[in-house]
């Protein structure tokens, strides 16, 4: 049985789609969420910054034998210590085609301006491991959709929604299946 630990910090769509898609697999559990925000109403370990920082809590996610942890709109940086507790074994999912706005303060709707305002012909979404760094961790998969001539942050942000519904789920299971 391999084991997931999720962590949120936004409204929780993509927490949903990831349970509602391994609702019925035997081999995978959501053995726990992690939330920096009150937004959810579901049952979930609310955590500080003081809590999250500390070795305390890398050991609560070891002893619980966690095999994956998805950061699924989490908006903390992960610090040092979790990390290299668990390498290779955090994954994110990211708004925008990595290496491209990428990093320190691009996130959520701030990606889909600078896409926008940048003219791209395409952005899309980065699912990636986590490392000591804002998104430069390797790459796992990169799904792509088109901009349109009269693109705004808002539609673009819908498309990639749909792109973070469609593969983060698929992309999660393919990371459990390599770790065999």
């Amino acid at each position: 049985m391999k084991k997931l630990s999720i962590f949120v910090s936004g409204n929780g769509t993509n927490l949903q789609r990831i349970a509602e898609y391994f609702s019925n697999n035997k081999d995978v559990e959501i053995v726990n969420v992690v939330c920096n925000t009150k937004n959810l109403n579901i049952p979930l370990r609310m955590i500080t910054k003081q809590d999250f920082n500390s070795e305390a809590f890398v050991k609560e996610l070891q002893d619980l034998g966690i095999d994956l942890i998805v950061l699924a709109g989490f908006l903390w940086k992960l610090p040092e210590n979790l990390v290299k507790a668990f390498p290779k074994k955090i994954v994110n999912i990211h708004p925008a085609l990595l290496p491209k706005y990428g990093g320190k303060g691009f996130y959520g709707e701030h990606v889909h301006e600078a896409v926008v305002a940048a003219k791209e012909a395409q952005s899309g979404i980065t699912i990636h491991y986590v490392n000591e760094l804002y998104d430069s961790g390797e790459i796992i998969l990169q799904a792509h959709v088109s901009l349109d001539e009269n693109e705004t942050p808002d539609s673009l942000a819908a498309k990639i929604h749909q792109l973070e519904q469609a593969y983060f789920p698929v992309a999660i299971e393919q990371v459990l299946l390599s770790q065999n």
